[in-house]
């Protein structure tokens, strides 16, 4: 049996426990209401079919190189075709000089969603493919088809445009295509060697916003994402201006499963279309793009060749992406 002074100290400790458990089970209402706030709400099924259809309707029309009649047939079929999903569509004519003298014409083409939305997420690819293929070891001077370099971004933010026609989100959404990415300088270009010669029509966006003052939250880069066995890493540029959105997007897709495509792995900085997004028009923009440990540039085993064609687009790299990408935007209604 228990001394009377135990007993008494007995007594103190329970009560203090009842107290405690008192305090928590208040608390633990309030932490269930924030959670609820910050629950996930389920995406639609992004369609892998669907999105690799757009991706080949893409390369149908040969390479989109500026100044020709596949780049204008192209550019009317992306604008009618998010017609059909988006508010607003746009196309931002544009002209810039190539790093060997041409003048290009270029065409931007902006998709939004709610445009009178204040609070803006912005997402975005480049739909030109590269004029030249330097990276081959034959015909190196002749297009490349740009199946995985190009159209796989654009095919998947063509689906997620028609998921939202369908859900229509309250989300303030901006999609854009940027042209004249791939018109960059080759190695031994015989030009004198010059900076800042990708990535054209990013640059002109970035300094010529489409809506006065426009500003994202921030922004999402799609570039080479429907290869086989394709896998993202969180790369330098990313890191450097958009930590938070490359942790958030990577988790997202983590959460779904996709941790195979999205590795937790830091590599090295690159220069893309969010590169400028991030400097010029300063909007925190991450960089979804294949990284390869085995080829030297650590791109896409078949970059700038002649082997980026439609038959290297795999429904399950689209999937990963599309699907995480939905959930990224779908999880904004949570808060």
């Amino acid at each position: 049996m228990a001394q009377p002074g135990a007993r008494i100290n007995l007594i103190i400790l329970f009560a203090f426990i009842f107290a405690l458990t008192a305090c928590n089970s208040g608390n633990k209402s309030e932490t269930t209401e924030v959670e609820a706030k910050k629950s996930t709400t389920p995406a639609p099924i992004f369609d892998a079919d669907s999105a690799f259809n757009y991706v080949k309707v893409q390369t149908d029309f040969g390479p989109r190189i500026p100044n020709s009649t596949s780049q204008a047939k192209c550019a009317e079929w992306l604008s009618n075709t998010m017609k059909q999903f988006a508010d607003t569509v746009m196309i931002q004519n544009f002209q810039s000089r190539g790093f060997d003298g041409k003048t290009l014409n270029g065409k931007n083409i902006i998709s939004s969603f709610n445009p009178k939305k204040g609070n803006r997420i912005m997402l975005c690819a480049h739909w030109d493919s590269r004029p030249f293929a330097d990276q081959d070891s034959v015909r190196k001077n002749e297009p490349i088809d740009g199946a995985n370099d190009g159209a796989s971004g654009v095919g998947i933010l063509i689906e997620v445009a028609r998921q939202l026609s369908i859900a229509k989100p309250e989300l303030g959404i901006d999609i854009i295509f940027f042209d004249i990415e791939d018109y960059g300088q080759p190695e031994n270009s015989g030009y004198p060697e010059q900076d800042d010669t990708y990535c054209l029509g990013s640059q002109y966006w970035s300094q010529h916003l489409h809506t006065p003052n426009y500003f994202a939250r921030y922004g999402v880069l799609l570039d080479m994402v429907g290869a086989t066995n394709a896998t993202f890493t969180q790369e330098g540029t990313s890191l450097r201006y958009a930590e938070d959105v490359t942790g958030m997007v990577w988790k997202t897709a983590g959460d779904l499963g996709y941790g195979s495509y999205f590795l937790l792995e830091k590599t090295n900085p690159i220069v893309d279309d969010h590169y400028y997004i991030n400097q010029i028009a300063q909007i925190k923009c991450t960089d979804v793009i294949h990284y390869d440990h085995n080829t030297p540039s650590h791109f896409w085993k078949h970059w700038h060749t002649h082997g980026d064609t439609i038959d290297k687009i795999d429904k399950n790299s689209l999937k990963a992406v599309g699907q995480t990408l939905l959930q990224v935007l779908f999880n904004e209604l949570s808060y």
